[in-house]
Protein backbone atom coordinates (compact mmCIF):
# COMPACT_ATOMS: atom_id res chain seq x y z
CA UNK A 1 0.00 0.00 0.00
CA UNK A 2 1.29 3.59 -0.96
CA UNK A 3 -0.19 6.24 0.91
CA UNK A 4 3.09 8.79 1.01
CA UNK A 5 1.98 11.13 -2.19
CA UNK A 6 3.88 14.43 -2.72
CA UNK A 7 2.31 17.75 -1.97
CA UNK A 8 2.65 19.94 -5.23
CA UNK A 9 1.67 23.68 -5.49
CA UNK A 10 2.71 25.23 -8.86
CA UNK A 11 1.98 28.91 -8.67
CA UNK A 12 2.82 31.08 -11.83
CA UNK A 13 4.01 35.11 -11.48
CA UNK A 14 0.90 36.32 -10.77
CA UNK A 15 0.56 33.29 -8.00
CA UNK A 16 -1.93 31.88 -9.33
CA UNK A 17 -1.90 27.93 -8.78
CA UNK A 18 -1.31 26.55 -11.97
CA UNK A 19 -0.79 22.59 -11.05
CA UNK A 20 -1.26 20.98 -8.08
CA UNK A 21 -1.02 17.28 -6.95
CA UNK A 22 -4.07 14.54 -7.84
CA UNK A 23 -4.93 11.79 -9.96
CA UNK A 24 -5.49 12.29 -14.00
CA UNK A 25 -7.31 9.73 -15.79
CA UNK A 26 -7.56 10.27 -19.82
CA UNK A 27 -8.30 8.42 -22.63
CA UNK A 28 -7.55 8.56 -26.45
CA UNK A 29 -10.23 7.36 -28.97
CA UNK A 30 -9.44 7.07 -32.66
CA UNK A 31 -12.89 8.13 -33.64
CA UNK A 32 -14.61 10.85 -34.67
CA UNK A 33 -16.14 12.92 -31.75
CA UNK A 34 -20.04 12.29 -33.73
CA UNK A 35 -19.41 8.61 -33.51
CA UNK A 36 -18.57 8.81 -29.65
CA UNK A 37 -20.43 12.35 -28.39
CA UNK A 38 -23.31 10.12 -26.45
CA UNK A 39 -20.64 7.65 -24.33
CA UNK A 40 -18.99 10.58 -23.86
CA UNK A 41 -21.79 12.09 -22.20
CA UNK A 42 -23.05 9.10 -20.19
CA UNK A 43 -19.08 8.93 -18.65
CA UNK A 44 -19.15 12.95 -17.92
CA UNK A 45 -22.41 12.49 -15.80
CA UNK A 46 -21.17 8.96 -14.05
CA UNK A 47 -17.83 11.55 -13.25
CA UNK A 48 -20.13 14.01 -12.11
CA UNK A 49 -22.03 11.52 -9.68
CA UNK A 50 -19.12 9.80 -8.11
CA UNK A 51 -17.48 13.54 -7.15
CA UNK A 52 -18.78 15.95 -4.40
CA UNK A 53 -21.78 18.10 -5.01
CA UNK A 54 -20.97 21.10 -6.74
CA UNK A 55 -17.02 20.57 -7.41
CA UNK A 56 -17.74 21.49 -10.99
CA UNK A 57 -18.71 24.70 -10.96
CA UNK A 58 -17.70 26.82 -13.60
CA UNK A 59 -17.42 26.12 -17.74
CA UNK A 60 -15.73 27.14 -21.41
CA UNK A 61 -18.40 29.30 -22.64
CA UNK A 62 -18.81 29.20 -26.75
CA UNK A 63 -16.63 32.86 -26.70
CA UNK A 64 -14.01 31.07 -24.89
CA UNK A 65 -15.05 32.93 -21.27
CA UNK A 66 -15.19 30.95 -18.34
CA UNK A 67 -18.85 31.21 -16.57
CA UNK A 68 -21.09 29.92 -13.80
CA UNK A 69 -21.91 26.01 -14.53
CA UNK A 70 -25.64 26.56 -13.81
CA UNK A 71 -28.83 24.34 -15.80
CA UNK A 72 -28.57 26.45 -18.83
CA UNK A 73 -24.59 25.46 -19.04
CA UNK A 74 -25.48 21.42 -18.48
CA UNK A 75 -27.79 21.62 -21.50
CA UNK A 76 -25.42 23.80 -23.33
CA UNK A 77 -22.77 21.34 -23.02
CA UNK A 78 -24.88 18.09 -23.81
CA UNK A 79 -25.56 19.61 -26.59
CA UNK A 80 -22.31 20.49 -27.61
CA UNK A 81 -20.84 16.90 -26.56
CA UNK A 82 -23.90 14.45 -27.43
CA UNK A 83 -26.20 16.00 -29.98
CA UNK A 84 -24.70 18.77 -32.14
CA UNK A 85 -23.68 17.23 -35.20
CA UNK A 86 -21.66 18.96 -37.85
CA UNK A 87 -17.62 18.53 -39.07
CA UNK A 88 -15.17 20.71 -37.22
CA UNK A 89 -13.61 20.04 -33.49
CA UNK A 90 -15.91 20.07 -30.14
CA UNK A 91 -14.00 21.43 -27.00
CA UNK A 92 -15.37 21.61 -23.88
CA UNK A 93 -14.26 22.12 -20.19
CA UNK A 94 -15.85 21.50 -16.48
CA UNK A 95 -13.43 23.03 -13.34
CA UNK A 96 -13.84 23.98 -9.94
CA UNK A 97 -12.52 27.47 -10.55
CA UNK A 98 -13.07 29.92 -12.96
CA UNK A 99 -9.10 30.94 -12.55
CA UNK A 100 -7.70 28.59 -10.76
CA UNK A 101 -6.71 24.92 -11.53
CA UNK A 102 -8.89 22.94 -9.18
CA UNK A 103 -8.51 18.98 -7.96
CA UNK A 104 -11.76 18.41 -9.68
CA UNK A 105 -11.98 19.14 -13.64
CA UNK A 106 -13.44 17.31 -17.01
CA UNK A 107 -11.13 18.15 -20.32
CA UNK A 108 -12.92 16.99 -23.79
CA UNK A 109 -11.88 17.28 -26.85
CA UNK A 110 -13.78 16.22 -29.83
CA UNK A 111 -11.78 15.69 -32.97
CA UNK A 112 -12.47 14.62 -36.48
CA UNK A 113 -10.06 12.19 -37.84
CA UNK A 114 -9.15 13.38 -41.26
CA UNK A 115 -8.68 17.52 -39.99
CA UNK A 116 -6.53 19.62 -41.87
CA UNK A 117 -6.04 21.69 -38.51
CA UNK A 118 -4.07 18.43 -36.70
CA UNK A 119 -1.48 16.61 -37.00
CA UNK A 120 -2.89 13.16 -35.76
CA UNK A 121 -6.16 13.71 -33.95
CA UNK A 122 -7.90 12.03 -31.56
CA UNK A 123 -10.94 12.43 -29.54
CA UNK A 124 -9.86 13.13 -26.28
CA UNK A 125 -11.61 13.00 -22.49
CA UNK A 126 -9.58 13.87 -19.65
CA UNK A 127 -11.17 13.95 -16.06
CA UNK A 128 -9.37 14.74 -12.88
CA UNK A 129 -9.12 14.25 -9.05
CA UNK A 130 -7.48 15.88 -5.80
CA UNK A 131 -4.89 13.16 -3.83
CA UNK A 132 -7.78 14.04 -1.09
CA UNK A 133 -10.33 12.03 -3.32
CA UNK A 134 -7.94 9.38 -3.55
CA UNK A 135 -7.08 9.03 0.48
CA UNK A 136 -10.55 9.22 1.27
CA UNK A 137 -12.04 6.83 -0.87
CA UNK A 138 -8.93 4.36 -1.76
CA UNK A 139 -6.94 3.20 -4.79
CA UNK A 140 -9.78 0.44 -5.28
CA UNK A 141 -12.91 2.54 -5.63
CA UNK A 142 -11.02 4.76 -7.52
CA UNK A 143 -9.54 1.61 -10.42
CA UNK A 144 -13.45 0.33 -10.63
CA UNK A 145 -14.56 4.03 -11.21
CA UNK A 146 -12.04 4.04 -13.93
CA UNK A 147 -13.39 0.89 -15.51
CA UNK A 148 -16.84 2.34 -15.30
CA UNK A 149 -16.17 5.76 -17.26
CA UNK A 150 -13.86 3.61 -19.85
CA UNK A 151 -16.83 1.20 -20.38
CA UNK A 152 -18.37 2.49 -23.24
CA UNK A 153 -15.01 4.00 -25.09
CA UNK A 154 -13.76 2.48 -27.61
CA UNK A 155 -10.03 3.86 -26.86
CA UNK A 156 -7.10 3.19 -28.48
CA UNK A 157 -4.98 4.36 -25.48
CA UNK A 158 -5.74 5.57 -21.98
CA UNK A 159 -4.51 5.95 -18.71
CA UNK A 160 -4.66 6.63 -14.82
CA UNK A 161 -1.32 8.33 -12.62
CA UNK A 162 -0.56 10.59 -9.54
CA UNK A 163 0.02 13.71 -11.36
CA UNK A 164 0.53 17.25 -11.41
CA UNK A 165 -3.16 18.24 -12.24
CA UNK A 166 -3.80 21.21 -14.38
CA UNK A 167 -6.37 23.04 -16.49
CA UNK A 168 -4.81 22.71 -19.94
CA UNK A 169 -1.36 21.99 -19.38
CA UNK A 170 -1.15 24.82 -17.42
CA UNK A 171 1.66 23.12 -14.93
CA UNK A 172 4.29 24.41 -17.80
CA UNK A 173 3.05 28.35 -16.46
CA UNK A 174 5.01 27.34 -13.32
CA UNK A 175 8.21 27.48 -11.55
CA UNK A 176 10.27 25.12 -14.28
CA UNK A 177 12.96 24.70 -11.69
CA UNK A 178 10.16 23.05 -9.30
CA UNK A 179 8.82 20.80 -11.83
CA UNK A 180 11.83 19.73 -13.05
CA UNK A 181 12.85 18.98 -9.44
CA UNK A 182 9.58 17.00 -9.09
CA UNK A 183 9.90 15.56 -12.14
CA UNK A 184 13.41 13.98 -12.22
CA UNK A 185 12.64 12.58 -8.35
CA UNK A 186 9.32 11.25 -9.12
CA UNK A 187 9.19 9.34 -12.36
CA UNK A 188 5.93 7.93 -11.68
CA UNK A 189 4.45 11.66 -11.87
CA UNK A 190 2.22 12.59 -14.55
CA UNK A 191 2.57 15.76 -16.74
CA UNK A 192 -1.08 15.79 -18.53
CA UNK A 193 -1.76 18.47 -21.34
CA UNK A 194 -4.81 16.60 -22.96
CA UNK A 195 -5.62 19.48 -25.02
CA UNK A 196 -1.95 19.12 -26.67
CA UNK A 197 -1.75 15.52 -27.24
CA UNK A 198 -5.62 15.33 -28.77
CA UNK A 199 -4.10 16.86 -31.77
CA UNK A 200 -0.71 14.88 -32.22
CA UNK A 201 -1.29 11.46 -30.57
CA UNK A 202 -3.08 9.51 -32.86
CA UNK A 203 -2.93 5.85 -32.18
CA UNK A 204 0.12 5.99 -30.06
CA UNK A 205 0.39 5.66 -25.92
CA UNK A 206 2.60 8.05 -23.94
CA UNK A 207 4.23 5.23 -21.58
CA UNK A 208 3.25 3.05 -18.83
CA UNK A 209 1.09 4.32 -15.99
CA UNK A 210 -0.67 2.96 -13.15
CA UNK A 211 -3.89 2.11 -14.95
CA UNK A 212 -3.12 1.50 -18.50
CA UNK A 213 -5.87 1.31 -21.06
CA UNK A 214 -5.28 -0.47 -24.37
CA UNK A 215 -7.30 -0.78 -27.04
CA UNK A 216 -7.20 -1.17 -30.69
CA UNK A 217 -5.32 -1.00 -32.75
CA UNK A 218 -2.73 -0.26 -29.82
CA UNK A 219 -3.08 -3.97 -28.58
CA UNK A 220 -2.80 -6.02 -31.49
CA UNK A 221 0.30 -3.92 -32.23
CA UNK A 222 1.67 -5.99 -29.27
CA UNK A 223 0.33 -9.11 -29.79
CA UNK A 224 -2.77 -9.33 -28.03
CA UNK A 225 -3.56 -10.10 -24.45
CA UNK A 226 -1.81 -13.31 -24.10
CA UNK A 227 1.28 -11.82 -26.06
CA UNK A 228 1.03 -9.21 -22.87
CA UNK A 229 0.42 -11.99 -20.42
CA UNK A 230 3.54 -13.52 -21.44
CA UNK A 231 5.50 -11.14 -21.32
CA UNK A 232 4.19 -9.30 -18.10
CA UNK A 233 4.10 -12.76 -16.24
CA UNK A 234 3.23 -10.44 -12.69
CA UNK A 235 1.43 -7.93 -13.79
CA UNK A 236 -2.48 -7.53 -13.62
CA UNK A 237 -4.11 -7.88 -16.95
CA UNK A 238 -7.77 -7.12 -17.27
CA UNK A 239 -9.25 -8.36 -20.82
CA UNK A 240 -12.25 -5.99 -21.41
CA UNK A 241 -14.75 -6.59 -24.21
CA UNK A 242 -14.58 -4.98 -27.37
CA UNK A 243 -10.96 -6.40 -27.58
CA UNK A 244 -9.46 -3.92 -25.19
CA UNK A 245 -7.57 -4.23 -21.93
CA UNK A 246 -6.65 -3.08 -18.85
CA UNK A 247 -2.95 -3.40 -16.89
CA UNK A 248 -2.51 -2.62 -13.31
CA UNK A 249 0.43 -1.35 -11.96
CA UNK A 250 -0.05 -1.75 -8.47
CA UNK A 251 -2.75 -1.85 -5.92
CA UNK A 252 -2.18 2.17 -5.39
CA UNK A 253 -0.73 4.43 -7.59
CA UNK A 254 2.75 5.29 -7.33
CA UNK A 255 4.49 8.74 -8.04
CA UNK A 256 8.10 6.51 -7.49
CA UNK A 257 9.96 8.47 -4.77
CA UNK A 258 13.82 7.66 -6.71
CA UNK A 259 15.54 9.23 -3.26
CA UNK A 260 13.61 6.23 -1.51
CA UNK A 261 13.54 3.44 -3.78
CA UNK A 262 13.96 2.47 -7.37
CA UNK A 263 11.75 2.34 -10.17
CA UNK A 264 9.39 -0.94 -9.59
CA UNK A 265 10.22 -3.42 -12.28
CA UNK A 266 6.35 -4.00 -13.69
CA UNK A 267 6.70 -0.18 -14.87
CA UNK A 268 10.14 -0.77 -16.70
CA UNK A 269 8.55 -3.97 -17.90
CA UNK A 270 5.53 -2.27 -19.76
CA UNK A 271 7.23 0.72 -20.52
CA UNK A 272 9.82 -1.09 -23.12
CA UNK A 273 6.67 -3.16 -24.45
CA UNK A 274 5.35 0.34 -25.30
CA UNK A 275 8.44 1.83 -26.38
CA UNK A 276 8.36 1.52 -30.48
CA UNK A 277 4.79 2.71 -29.85
CA UNK A 278 5.06 5.97 -27.71
CA UNK A 279 4.55 9.27 -29.27
CA UNK A 280 7.70 11.30 -30.04
CA UNK A 281 7.61 15.16 -31.48
CA UNK A 282 10.09 15.05 -34.78
CA UNK A 283 11.87 17.75 -36.07
CA UNK A 284 13.12 21.18 -34.61
CA UNK A 285 11.81 20.70 -31.34
CA UNK A 286 11.00 23.63 -28.64
CA UNK A 287 11.57 23.07 -24.83
CA UNK A 288 8.50 21.76 -23.88
CA UNK A 289 8.58 18.80 -27.06
CA UNK A 290 12.14 17.87 -25.86
CA UNK A 291 10.56 17.60 -22.10
CA UNK A 292 7.91 15.65 -23.38
CA UNK A 293 10.09 13.36 -25.46
CA UNK A 294 12.25 12.94 -22.73
CA UNK A 295 9.54 12.09 -19.84
CA UNK A 296 7.83 9.67 -22.18
CA UNK A 297 10.55 6.94 -21.81
CA UNK A 298 11.90 8.36 -18.55
CA UNK A 299 11.00 4.03 -16.86
CA UNK A 300 12.67 2.66 -19.92
CA UNK A 301 15.79 0.89 -18.78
Amino acid sequence: MNKAFPVIRLRDRGNWLVGRDGVVLCFFLPRNHIEVGPAIWRAIRTYVHAIPPGSLSWYTSSDGDMVPLDDKGWEHNHQEVAVRQGSGSRNMELRESPSETGGYQVEYYGRQLDSPFHDAPATTLSFTFPTEYLLEHGAAHLRILALELARELPFSFGYASFAVVSSQGSWAEGDWNLLEALLARHPGLDAPHASEFSSVIGTHALGAYWLTFLGQPLLGQLGGVEALRQALPDTSLLPLEDERLLITLGEWPDAIDTEKAAVPPQYSALASLLAPYVFEYKGDLNGFERLMNQWHRRLCP
